[in-house]
């Protein structure tokens, strides 16, 4: 397998699931996917966070709990189940950022309650079942992780990735450079 072996494999499963809706927004999974990597884009972050950004909630496409798990008080741990299916191509600057976006929401839901305040209704629901804000013992812990401060952008990136009837590029446009971020084949 090539890394546009990679590349495409993952577009097709954007294909395959990626009208569905996302999570209690107003927008699909790969509407979503794809707003938060045109912010990252438009903040100028390395390739690997953007790519990072693209995929960090593929954990959606691959669940089969259903996307209304956090109203059933269900955490499907997308974060973990996306990050360790992507680990199998790409490094821990690409996952890593991944598995952690869902410890910085609560993390910044602890740090900045302006933050908190600003959640979407979907985002305050899933907070609830992911453990709410983090205590000073999670944080001091989160804060002495590698790539922290990437999920901590990544995170702010997710969170203005919402928007209903935005114009977006297509997800082919970003074929290159997930297959540039490959690094195991």
């Amino acid at each position: 397998m090539t890394p546009e072996d990679v590349a495409e494999q993952i577009i097709a499963l954007f294909r395959q699931r990626g009208d569905d809706l996302y999570g209690g927004e107003q927008v699909s999974q790969t509407e979503h996917a794809v707003q938060c990597a045109m912010a990252a884009d438009l903040a100028d972050v390395p390739d690997s966070l953007v790519v990072a950004t693209l995929l960090h909630d593929v954990g959606h496409l691959l669940q089969t709990v259903g996307e209304d798990a956090a109203d059933r008080g269900i955490d499907a741990v997308h974060e973990h189940l996306g990050a360790d299916w992507l680990e199998m191509w790409f490094g821990p600057e690409v996952t890593e950022p991944i598995r952690l976006h869902v410890p910085a929401k609560r993390y910044l839901c602890a740090v900045e309650p302006e933050y908190l305040a600003g959640l979407s209704e979907a985002s305050i629901t899933s907070l609830r079942v992911q453990g709410g804000p983090m205590s000073a013992r999670e944080q001091a812990a989160f804060e002495a992780a590698p790539f922290c401060a990437e999920a901590v952008m990544l995170r702010r990136f997710d969170d203005v990735g919402k928007v209903k009837g935005m114009p977006i590029r297509n997800i082919v446009d970003y074929r290159d450079r997930i297959a540039a971020q490959v690094c195991r084949v």
